[in-house]
């Protein structure tokens, strides 16, 4: 029988930059560092982990954002958040928080812990032109409520988007059209994913080391893929990584510390915006 996926080769890898955001929160830039500015629609793309408190404790006090989405995604620890809208809540290890933005708030994020590990990613997802002044909202869901397919030695939580298997993930009526999904691998088995082939993709690996179309990736390696209608990969260890891809928007890009929009001008009144307290 004839295979039909036409797996994506590795076009980069990407080791990501030690940098530090926020309060002082010690953290690995992966997307939006100079190796890769950005990958269409995908901005930013953070991994932070450490047991030290002295990474984290400071946290990211209140800061402002428009134009786009931040997907805050915990594997181990509790992050508290709060903004100008009034929502306020915990994401705890296993949960994820999609924030739109929208046209402007105002929140924070702060650890609800004093010691212990914390660990997990932010990533930032553009908006179209046409929605980046829409109104704010969320869709925060914990562990429980994350769909888990399984296959032989592969485990893949769906956050958002359809799997291969056909299991929808529960972040729903996504502005940007994203597939994210964690994937757990024992040591030896092969991994095989459909991706629409318009799409952007990358292959973040957490923990372990895999070869994806013959090219060995190790742990906090990036892979960006190229032209194809999948994923195809060997894990040569246990492993885990994130598989997120989603489609390019193909707008101009006009981008200043919190804020995203399509022109300069654009930028410099969400800037207004915000000092007159319009967020």
């Amino acid at each position: 029988m004839v295979d039909p996926l036409s797996p994506r080769p590795v076009i980069q890898v990407v080791s990501g930059l030690e940098t530090s955001d926020g309060a002082g929160v010690r953290l690995t830039r992966v997307i939006g560092g100079p190796q890769l500015p950005m990958l269409d629609p995908f901005l930013l793309l953070d991994d932070f982990r450490s047991d030290d408190p002295e990474d984290y404790i400071a946290g990211f006090p209140a800061h402002p954002h428009r134009g786009f989405e931040t997907v805050t995604y915990l594997l181990a620890g509790r992050m508290r958040h709060r903004d100008s809208a009034g929502h306020s809540g915990v994401i705890a290890a296993g949960g994820v928080q999609w924030m739109t933005a929208g046209r402007g708030i105002v929140h924070s994020e702060m650890p609800e812990q004093e010691d212990g590990l914390l660990a997990g990613f932010q990533l930032w997802v553009n908006l179209p032109a046409t929605e980046k002044m829409r109104a704010p909202r969320y869709q925060e869901l914990d562990a429980a409520a994350i769909p888990v397919e399984r296959r032989p030695g592969v485990e893949l939580r769906v956050i958002a988007g359809t799997s291969g298997g056909g299991i929808t993930g529960p972040v729903r009526e996504l502005i940007t059209p994203v597939t994210y999904l964690d994937v757990t691998l024992d040591a030896g088995s092969d991994f095989r994913e459909p991706l629409p082939s318009a799409w952007n993709a990358l292959l973040y690996v957490i923990e372990g080391a895999v070869t994806v179309a013959g090219r060995p990736l190790a742990a906090r390696q990036l892979a960006r893929l190229g032209e194809g209608d999948g994923v195809a990969l060997r894990a040569e260890a246990p492993s885990r990584l994130l598989l997120i891809a989603g489609h390019p928007l193909n707008e101009p890009v006009a981008r200043h510390g919190p804020f995203v929009m399509n022109t300069e001008e654009e930028v410099r009144q969400a800037f207004h915006d915000y000092q007159a307290g319009r967020f």
